[in-house]
């Protein structure tokens, strides 16, 4: 197979077994031996002649195992051409050839057209389905999605399993849709970016050849000239169905009712083929949550029947820029009415009600669901950008904005007001998702800082908010006022049928349409919390609030940073920081990361909350006020943020917000080693045997000199103040004032002694070891070398006592 990790003895033996000693068996028992013995170039070669030379009726019982082999068993253990794996830069031959094989004018797709012309079925498993689809399927309620109209297959004598009887194209972008899902537990390398993978680029290509944004479909190729693809044609028993959605026609059937042949029009056939591609691409990747469903999984008790990975989110994110690009190609209606009567052509129709009829209800399901179960980390980036994709239909429209304008933001056009007011609940409620996953993350990490700020920056672009805040004021408008709509019902409209079907009349009211989707997606007893209300603003104030916290904690982070790195002198490197010894750790993850990144988190929660005071107004004055209260946490060097805590007899005790600071990573306590230095536990970068042997005779010397030492260092004298220097040790004197430790411990003293543990670092040995194997090139030994070494620090220890006392603490 082209993809790393998989093997040509993977490929699937199980497909339709025509008779033992026909042709075509033998035909296709040669491809399966294919498969394993020849390079995969050779193999597709092989298959492309086997194609353009046998007619469909040979080629019929070889399609179901062909496709398999490309995409993989529906159970996920047959890999096939790991399609999601597949990446130029890796397997560049392999690449290109699979490419090129599964173009919508290569070879595969010229199988799948000539079998579409034979009308063929094959059988698809329901269980294989999307959840909701197939309990309404097993529960014999008919799909509101016209895909599945006269599909369902029964058993006829009470069988196990239902079948779609489905048509060549629809069995292969089946297949080919489900395999983002079937095949997410493949192993994939940590290298790999599945934007650049060969199934991201089979998506684009289906999206551009049969959803295209410039003139029309191109025709199928067909060895049949004039031959076109007919209508799928039901073959399943007659079974009584419910159907919770109007039973529609398809959209095919609709365009050729009146026509005797089963040939359609180009026109019909290429929107047939659109229509399906979309429907199939939407049923397989976002209907995974039912409305029933997803008003029950408001619970967090409740477990996810599914879990959407990164990947699939991005192919959905492709889907949807693709959907606006192509929905805004529609040509301006003309304003002549002579014009008013010529029809639309059938893509014309269809890029106008693309996405609310498609898309919308489905795709809000699937982020609602998204936002409230995805994990508090980075990956959620995918679905953020996801998400604002779809709320922002302009960037993906084909007029440029002018030059002049270009280093200006650019503002919102009126004319996206109505996309706005029926697509509220993707504005308003996914915001405040979005909120309270932002309250609960740590936004001094630079990755979650960048996704408060791209929220924030979208969000205000100009003249957005206004038109967000005109879409609730026509929401919360009272029905009474309209008393000419006072019978109507907010009816829950079927959004996943053929756009051809039978619709509702027209809706002209703004205020109605926007109350028809919000409760259409929500119900009819759902509480709407306003966006710009007193709520929602509270959540805001908070979240900046976080945002001043964090960027107080990361400046304190970056102080300490960079005080640690100008410290680091040529004899700090022989000899322990003070950090080392008494065990602190005062590191945070962008420690590792560096300051670059430091300052890109503060520049994005700055920007964050400039673009949030834009949205609501903020008061200038109250968050001035609210940073230096974030700041009166500090301490008396402005450097520390300590958590909010109340002094007690026995210490800091924390309250329930220092708490939730602690939880959230932004102020922490200083942690140190507060006991003896002596007897804190062996180091990682110590000797073991060396420490314990160290120990047993600094504390012989101890025992033997105390008086003597204690004499030395009660000394008022250059002498005194010598010996104090290399016999206390100030650090374990002065304590860390705000700790969480108890009082009576703050106080203890060792008194002087003598120290060598240092000896035992595999640092100093191997500064010693350097210092003696510079020293032999100068044909200095060892003798000499340690008297020059004793001499220098000699030295060094000399100029160090005059300013000792400077240094040393307070102790009273």
């Amino acid at each position: 197979t082209p993809a790393q990790g998989t093997q040509g003895a993977q490929w699937p033996l199980c497909l339709a077994a025509p008779c033992p000693d026909s042709p075509c068996a033998f035909r296709q028992a040669t491809l399966k031996a294919d498969c394993v013995n020849k390079p995969f170039a050779q193999r597709c070669h092989d298959l492309e002649t086997v194609i353009e030379e046998f007619p469909a009726k040979e080629l019929h019982s070889i399609f179901p195992w062909l496709v398999e082999s490309i995409f993989g068993s529906l159970d996920g253990i047959i890999v096939g051409w790991n399609l999601r794996c597949l990446q130029g830069r890796t397997n560049p031959t392999e690449y290109s050839v699979a490419l090129d094989f599964l173009d919508p004018s290569g070879p595969m797709m010229k199988l799948v057209y000539k079998l579409q012309a034979e009308e063929y079925r094959y059988d698809f498993p329901v269980s294989y389905l999307p959840g909701p689809v197939k309990a309404s399927i097993q529960e014999q309620v008919l799909p509101e999605c016209s895909l599945y109209h006269n599909k369902v297959q029964f058993p006829s004598s009470g069988g196990l399993g239902l079948n779609l009887a489905l048509n060549p194209f629809e069995y292969y972008m089946f297949y080919f849709a489900i395999s983002l899902i079937t095949q997410k537990n493949s192993p994939i390398a940590h290298h790999i970016s599945p934007s650049n993978s060969a199934y991201f680029i089979l998506v684009d290509t289906y999206l551009k050849c049969f959803l295209p944004t410039e003139g029309s479909v191109l025709p199928p190729p067909s060895s049949n000239p004039g031959g076109a693809i007919p209508s799928p044609t039901p073959r399943s028993p007659a079974v009584p169905f419910t159907s919770y959605g109007m039973h529609h026609t398809s959209l095919l059937k609709r365009h050729i009712a009146h026509q005797p042949s089963v040939n359609a029009d180009p026109a019909s056939q290429e929107i047939w083929r659109s229509e399906t591609l979309l429907q199939i691409f939407v049923e397989m990747w976002l209907h995974h949550y039912s409305l029933e469903m997803y008003q029950k999984m408001q619970s967090p008790h409740v477990k996810e029947s599914f879990k959407p990975t990164e990947e699939h989110v991005l192919v959905v994110r492709l889907l949807v820029k693709h959907l606006h690009a192509f929905s805004n190609s529609l040509k301006p209606e003309p304003l002549s009415p002579s014009a008013h009567s010529h029809t639309a052509s059938p893509l014309e129709e269809f890029k106008r009600v693309v996405i609310p009829r498609f898309v919308q209800q489905k795709l809000y399901i699937f982020l609602q669901h998204c936002f409230g179960h995805w994990p508090l980390d980075a990956s959620f980036r995918a679905v953020l950008e996801m998400w604002l994709s779809y709320l922002q239909p302009w960037r993906y429209a084909p007029e440029k904005p002018p030059q002049t304008a270009e280093l200006l933001p650019r503002s919102v056009s009126e004319k996206w007001a109505a996309f706005i007011q029926e697509n509220l609940l993707m504005y308003t409620k996914l915001f405040v998702g979005f909120l309270n996953r932002a309250l609960r993350t740590d936004l001094v990490s630079p990755k979650n800082a960048l996704m408060v700020f791209r929220v924030a920056k979208v969000f205000a672009q100009p003249n957005l908010a206004e038109m967000i805040l005109k879409g609730e004021q026509l929401f919360l408008e009272p029905e009474l006022v309209m008393p000419h709509r006072q019978h109507r019902l907010f009816m829950t409209p079927t959004l996943s049928g053929s756009f051809f079907s039978s619709w509702p009349p027209t809706i002209t009211d703004a205020s109605f349409k926007v109350k028809s989707h919000v409760y259409s997606l929500e119900g009819q007893d759902f509480q709407y919390k306003q966006m710009f209300g007193t709520e929602v603003r509270n959540l805001v104030l908070k979240l900046a609030q976080l945002i001043c916290q964090a960027q107080q904690t990361a400046k304190s982070i970056s102080d300490h940073s960079a005080e640690t790195s100008a410290s680091h002198s040529f004899f700090s490197w022989f000899k322990f920081t003070p950090s080392e010894m008494n065990g602190s750790y005062t590191g945070n993850d962008l420690d590792e990361i560096g300051q670059d990144s430091i300052k890109k988190t503060d520049e994005y929660l700055e920007k964050a909350l400039e673009y949030l005071c834009q949205i609501f107004k903020l008061n200038e004055a109250q968050l001035t006020q609210m940073m230096m209260k974030c700041g009166t946490a500090q301490d008396e060097n402005g450097k520390k943020q300590l958590p909010d805590c109340i002094e007690s007899e026995d210490g800091l005790i924390l309250t329930p917000l220092g708490r939730y600071q602690m939880i959230n990573g932004l102020r922490r306590f200083e942690v140190q080693y507060q006991g003896d230095t002596e007897l804190q536990p062996i180091r990682s970068y110590e000797n073991a045997t060396l420490v314990r042997l160290l120990f047993r005779l600094s504390s012989a010397l101890n025992e033997r000199f105390a008086d003597q030492m204690d004499v030395l260092c009660s000394r008022e004298d250059f002498v005194g103040r010598f010996c104090r220097y290399h016999l206390t040790n100030p650090h374990i004197i002065q304590k860390i004032r705000y700790s969480p430790v108890l009082k009576d411990r703050t106080n203890q003293n060792w008194g002087p002694r003598i120290s060598l543990r240092f000896l035992a670092s595999y640092r100093t040995l191997v500064s010693l070891l350097m210092m003696y194997f510079i020293a032999s090139w100068f044909y200095i030994g060892p003798v000499g070398c340690t008297f020059i070494i004793l001499l220098g620090y000699f030295l060094y220890a000399i100029i160090m006592t005059f300013f000792y006392e400077g240094w040393k603490p307070h102790e009273h």
